[in-house]
């Protein structure tokens, strides 16, 4: 079956610190303008509070406040909407990202590397579960942030699982340098098209954030690239291309078996 061309819409903004009101009703206005525009529409992750260790007092069950929310704007869009935000689930806490649909139906997917440096893992539960949706018979999987620096988590197989790797990040300025070279790496060796979306402005612990959200192509050129400055970017991505090349350099014929325990 021939696979229709798949719009994307990349929001790279600022976050109001711990303010999940705020941050809603923010990005609700961003989003008015994609309906009717595009297929899936991509928030950074945590983009209610930003990256805040404080899950106790912002945390929600699953079904409640954000959760209609992204039901909401996936409905008005006729658009898939995903994003991560801090969630209680059977007195745990996850950095859970929501995929939802127009039709109110979803998937998840918990955040399994947690970032260390900030204490992240003494505050939430690591998923163990990778994540694969489709769109338009496009295969997509969702990872979040730290995830990007551990490539076998990632890694594609010779039946091609994916068609795009999307990572949703709080990703700060003294190692946007890794940021931008893992998108491409991790393009190349999955050939897949990779996304990234960051979030731009400082957080709460005096963090920077330059955003540096991007699009790469399975050769892991740029096709889209924004740094530091808030944006609402919708891409056009091409199947037929991404087809072509695998067709053409089938090195994904040749990669290796493993499994991951």
């Amino acid at each position: 079956m021939q696979k229709k061309p798949l719009s994307v819409s990349l929001i790279q903004s600022n976050l109001h610190w711990e303010n999940v009101t705020a941050n809603l009703a923010m990005f609700e206005e961003k989003i008015w303008e994609l309906k009717g525009q595009t297929d899936l529409i991509i928030l950074p992750e945590m983009f209610t509070t930003g990256f805040s260790m404080n899950p106790e007092k912002f945390a929600e069950p699953m079904n409640l406040h954000t959760f209609k929310w992204l039901a909401q704007q996936a409905a008005l869009t006729n658009a898939v909407v995903v994003g991560s935000y801090m969630v209680k689930d059977k007195g745990l806490y996850f950095n859970r990202l929501v995929w939802m649909r127009p039709d109110s139906t979803y998937s998840t997917y918990d955040k399994r590397h947690l970032f260390r440096m900030a204490d992240e893992h003494l505050h939430y539960t690591a998923g163990d579960k990778i994540l694969i949706e489709e769109i338009k018979g496009w295969k997509i999987c969702p990872l979040i942030c730290y995830d990007l620096r551990f490539p076998v988590w990632a890694r594609n197989s010779k039946d091609l699982k994916y068609d795009i790797l999307l990572y949703i990040a709080n990703w700060p300025s003294p190692r946007v340098n890794a940021w931008n070279v893992l998108l491409k790496a991790r393009a190349i060796e999955n050939w897949a098209y990779c996304i990234g979306v960051n979030r731009t402005g400082e957080d709460g612990t005096g963090k920077h954030y330059t955003g540096d959200s991007a699009i790469l192509n399975y050769k892991g050129e740029t096709l889209f690239h924004e740094h530091e400055n808030e944006i609402v970017h919708t891409q056009r991505l091409d199947y037929e291309e991404l087809d072509h090349y695998r067709t053409k350099f089938p090195v994904y014929m040749d990669s290796d078996d493993f499994e991951i325990k």
